[in-house]
């Protein structure tokens, strides 16, 4: 155990479902780790529309969660439950959470946490293990994307794209991406798609036709839904595959399942928070194993567009829910 270990710290809590004026500061405990947790430090929690939509009381909270909000972190191990050993007092880490990132202090099952890459600063490692743990289990895993199949991301510029963005070019796949604006669609090429559409004036069915010569693109992930499913159907090649990790634009909508009987698609989606202490560090010591040596070659480089102090956090969701964002935005305690 690290010396200094306060007994109460300053956290975010969210006074009432509503705006982002609903997230004010209070105090809390410092929490006990469990047995096989680790007493995390923060230094940097990344902000997740998740996190938005738990302020609006509109993201059911798995059985016995904390009220905390907060999916991800980075920062010192400073107290180890019992049976850990795999970390030790002052190890820089990175870690998957189900809440309490929004705070100065966080126990966390050691097998969600990572080591913070190389050459990568602790604020910019507090916006990773959520958006890399959703690309690696929805897009490799789920998906199955492969070397030399295209791949679209919508939604490129957020963190979700941007993180599967490189780990497709990384693994070897065409990426293309869809963003709002001239300077989004910069990043996403900046960040190796291959090509980037203006969903404002371009179709993203015709440009990936045209890229695929009429073939179609072979994986697809989604966080828009809505009137881009039945869209998005007509793009896939045979054997295609859509995935979705949200539907900001509606749940609901008709669909031509008898194209996805034809090309012999398959249409899947997932949740991340709701899965087991097991399952999340399956999907962790996936990412050390298979993910983590592309920081050390050079193939992965970190995205925090905005810090903001804790005391800010409304000011963060304000920012996020704008969607004016590239990347991540990181609350700093």
């Amino acid at each position: 155990m690290l010396a200094n270990i306060p007994p109460t710290q300053t956290v975010i809590e969210i006074k009432a479902p509503g705006g982002p004026e609903m997230l004010v500061p209070a105090t809390r405990p410092v929490p006990e780790p469990k047995a096989g947790e680790v007493l995390i430090r923060i230094a940097a929690a990344g902000i997740n529309r998740a996190d938005t939509l738990q302020r609006m009381g509109r993201y059911p909270m798995p059985p016995g969660a904390t009220d905390i909000p907060g999916l991800e972190c980075a920062g010192t191990v400073v107290k180890l439950g019992a049976d850990v050993t795999a970390w030790q007092p002052g190890d820089q880490v990175c870690a998957l959470m189900v809440g309490d990132g929004y705070g100065e202090y966080a126990a966390v099952p050691a097998g969600q946490c990572l080591p913070v890459p190389k050459g990568v600063s602790l604020v910019d490692a507090g916006g990773l293990p959520e958006t890399f743990c959703t690309v690696w289990t929805n897009v490799f895993e789920r998906l199955r994307l492969q070397p030399g199949e295209v791949f679209l991301m919508q939604g490129g510029s957020s963190g979700i794209g941007v993180t599967a963005i490189q780990l497709a070019k990384a693994f070897g796949a065409k990426v293309l991406a869809t963003a709002g604006s001239e300077e989004k669609c910069q990043a996403c090429r900046d960040f190796g798609a291959d090509v980037a559409i203006n969903y404002r004036r371009e179709d993203f069915v015709e440009v990936g036709k045209k890229f695929t010569e009429g073939r179609g693109v072979d994986v697809i992930l989604d966080m828009v839904g809505g009137d881009y499913i039945p869209r998005q159907i007509d793009l896939l090649a045979r054997e295609g595959r859509l995935g979705f990790v949200a539907l900001m634009h509606g749940a609901k909508v008709e669909a031509d399942f008898g194209a996805i009987q034809r090309k012999h698609l398959t249409v899947t989606g997932s949740t991340l928070r709701s899965r087991t202490v097991a399952q999340k560090s399956a999907i962790v010591a996936a990412l050390r194993e298979k993910v983590w040596p592309l920081w050390t070659a050079g193939k992965l480089r970190p995205f925090t567009y905005k810090t903001f102090p804790l005391a800010e956090a409304a000011e963060a969701h304000r920012l996020m829910e704008s969607s004016a964002h590239i990347g991540k935005i990181v609350l700093v305690p």
